[in-house]
């Protein structure tokens, strides 16, 4: 099996705080109202929402894909921390066999700066490089950016 790491960063003019409970707690219920496009629908299978917690998330009518299933591994409201791993579904082709995802929110002046690290477990034999995840890392952008707008445009959410 091989292991490719990504990294990306970005800024936010939200706090940590505002963002982990809109892009991290509440995204089940957020994504789905705000990009149904993208999210039709999110659900618990397994657990309470903390770590061993297995969803399901359904795409929207715009997605290339149909499902993905994914574990939480972990969940830290006091350093805005986050990971989870793709388990299940059709984003992992017959390369990949699962992806780990690890986002952390750091205060940033007034905003946030969010660091986030991709790992791809491949199949034996199997390499990937940076432009194969770059569409992936752009529409998670754009979905971050949707989120962002949401909280911009609605001061009192997520306070």
């Amino acid at each position: 099996m091989g292991l490719y790491t990504f990294e990306n960063e970005f800024t936010s003019e939200i706090p940590p705080s505002r963002l982990f409970k809109a892009f991290v707690l509440d995204a089940d219920n957020l994504i789905p109202k705000i990009a149904p496009q993208a999210v039709k629908h999110a659900e618990i299978l397994e657990g309470n929402g903390g770590p061993g917690t297995i969803k399901k998330i359904t795409f929207g009518e715009g997605s290339q894909y149909g499902y993905v299933k994914h574990r939480v591994d972990s969940i830290d409201e006091a350093s805005y921390s986050y990971a989870y791993t793709l388990i299940e579904g059709d984003a992992l082709t017959d390369t990949i066999e699962k992806i780990s995802y690890e986002t952390k929110l750091v205060a940033s002046g007034s905003g946030s700066t969010i660091k986030s690290i991709s790992h791809y477990h491949t199949k034996e034999g199997i390499e990937i490089k940076e432009e194969h995840v770059k569409a992936g890392k752009e529409k998670a952008h754009g979905l971050f950016k949707l989120i962002e707008s949401y909280l911009k445009d609605h001061p009192d959410a997520y306070n």
